[in-house]
C-alpha cells in the first residue's frame, strides 16, 4: 500500500527538522512546497485552537491530510506567559535571542519554584473530509538564570529539564526527543497518521 501524502503545515525550519527526527517513518511534505512564504494568522486563544487553525488552512489549501502544531512556554511567575505568544514574546519579527532575553528579564529576582515553567505542544491532524484529531504533550521544568548550551532552538537554552538534568540546549537531539513536549504530542498523534 502506498503511504498517504501528509502535509506538515509549518514555515519554521527548526520545527520541520525536529518533527522529522521525532517521526522518521512518516514522510511529510512541507507546506512551503506550495507557498514559500506560507503563513496563517494565529487568532486562537489556546495552542490547541492555533494548531487547528493552521492544519485546517493547510488541508483546505492542498486538499491533503495536514498536520500542524503550536507550542507555548508557560511560566508560573508570569501567570502563564508567554504562553500562546511565545514565538513573538519580544515583539514582531523578534529572534530567539530576543525572546530568551525578555523572559530572563521578566523573571529577574525570582528564585526557586517561582521559576517553574512548562512547555506545551498541541498537534493537530485535519483531513480533507473534515476529520480532526488534536493531541497534546507537556514537559515541566525550570527557567534558568542564564542561557546554557548551544543546541536546540527557541527557549531551549533557558529551559532546564529535570528528567535530563540539563537544559534542552545542552541535550542531544535523541535526549531532548525522549522527553520533550513536541515528542510526546507527536507520539500521541502517530496512530492517527499511521491509519491514513
Amino acid at each position: 500500500m502506498t503511504p498517504a501524502r501528509i502535509v506538515l503545515a509549518s514555515g519554521n525550519p527548526d520545527k520541520l527538522r525536529e518533527i522529522g527526527l521525532i517521526l522518521p517513518g512518516i514522510a511529510f511534505e512541507s507546506i512551503l512546497d506550495w507557498h514559500a512564504d506560507w503563513d496563517v494568522e494565529e487568532t486562537g486563544l489556546t495552542i490547541r485552537e492555533n494548531a487547528l487553525i493552521k492544519a485546517r488552512a493547510a488541508a483546505t489549501e492542498t486538499g491533503m491530510p495536514s498536520v500542524a502544531e503550536d507550542t507555548g512556554l508557560f511560566a508560573w511567575a508570569l501567570g502563564g506567559a508567554p504562553g500562546i505568544y511565545s514565538a513573538r514574546y519580544a515583539g514582531p519579527r523578534c529572534t530567539y535571542a530576543d525572546n530568551v532575553r525578555k523572559i530572563l528579564n521578566s523573571l529577574l529576582g525570582e528564585t526557586g519554584n517561582a521559576r517553574r515553567a512548562e512547555f506545551r505542544t498541541a498537534a493537530a491532524l485535519v483531513t480533507p473530509d473534515g476529520a480532526e484529531h488534536v493531541v497534546e504533550g507537556v514537559v515541566q521544568g525550570m527557567i534558568t538564570l542564564a542561557p546554557e548550551g548551544s543546541g536546540g532552538f527557541g527557549y531551549d537554552p533557558v529551559f532546564f529539564c529535570p528528567e535530563l538534568n540539563k537544559t534542552f540546549a545542552e541535550a542531544s537531539d535523541l535526549e531532548k526527543n525522549s522527553v520533550s513536549h513536541r515528542a510526546r504530542a507527536f507520539a500521541a498523534l502517530r496512530p492517527y497518521l499511521e491509519s491514513l
